[in-house]
């Protein structure tokens, strides 16, 4: 199930948005969301802002009183939050603005079917195929989506994991590394080697008996008896076997 946000400071153009999105769901039964309706932009802000709201794609109105959709939008981006964003407004005026933060798309007012629809199909589609290369962990307390592609390897160490990132950042999860095999066992780019580490291969840089050299420059030590079925698996993924 995907959450979609609307926010808009009037209440009769939530309730039009909000039968519109019902009016899709009965016409795709295969959909799935749920619709969250917001009066100002800071409720909105303050749930994601505390982690206990995760919205897919969020439905913003520019012109707000508290403040302006593009300026939440703002603070959206310098949270980290990367959701969809379609803006809703009476006028063109803030066009530029919303390219700048990336907003998947400007729609005006009032809002037609014949546009909105085909809007949510293409964003709807584009998630469901996003949402195959993430995986949901419980890192401090909070769940976080992890994209796939972003995972280096995991170092078990005692009863914890170590998860080590493209960008040099790590987290600590408490799981098993069994766990987390399974977890991970979707994507086929994840190998194990020996008891202690977890490999996505499309960052191996080289193997050997020896190390395993990743392109982060880490260098992993396997085990002796594990480098013949590393190899073997590093070659049959990357010649699609």
């Amino acid at each position: 199930m995907y959450l979609i946000a609307l926010c808009d400071d009037e209440t009769e153009q939530l309730h039009i948005t909000e039968r519109m999105l019902t009016e899709y769901l009965d016409s795709h039964p295969k959909t799935d969301f749920r619709v969250d309706s917001f009066e100002n932009a800071d409720a909105l802000l303050k749930l994601i802002g505390e982690e206990a709201y995760f919205p897919d794609l969020i439905l913003m109105d520019i012109y707000m009183p508290d403040k302006l959709g593009i300026e939440a939008v703002r603070e959206l981006r310098r949270m980290g939050n990367r959701c969809r964003i379609v803006f809703l407004t009476t006028s063109r005026q803030h066009a530029l603005d919303a390219f700048e933060v990336e907003a998947a798309q400007y729609m005006l007012k009032p809002l037609a079917e014949e546009k909105l629809f085909p809007l949510l199909d293409r964003l709807l589609a584009e998630m469901q195929e996003e949402r195959k290369r993430y995986v949901l962990l419980r890192i401090e307390n909070t769940v976080q989506r992890v994209a796939v592609d972003d995972i280096i390897y995991c170092e078990a160490q005692g009863k914890f994991q170590y998860l080590h990132f493209s960008d040099g950042s790590q987290c600590m999860l408490r799981v098993t590394m069994a766990k987390l095999v399974e977890m991970l066992d979707p994507y086929d780019e994840f190998v194990r080697v020996g008891v202690a580490f977890l490999i996505n291969m499309e960052h191996i840089e080289c193997i050997s008996k020896q190390e395993i050299r990743m392109d982060t420059g880490k260098k992993i030590y396997p085990p002796r008896n594990a480098y013949q079925s590393v190899r073997d698996r590093y070659f049959a993924y990357y010649c699609g076997e």
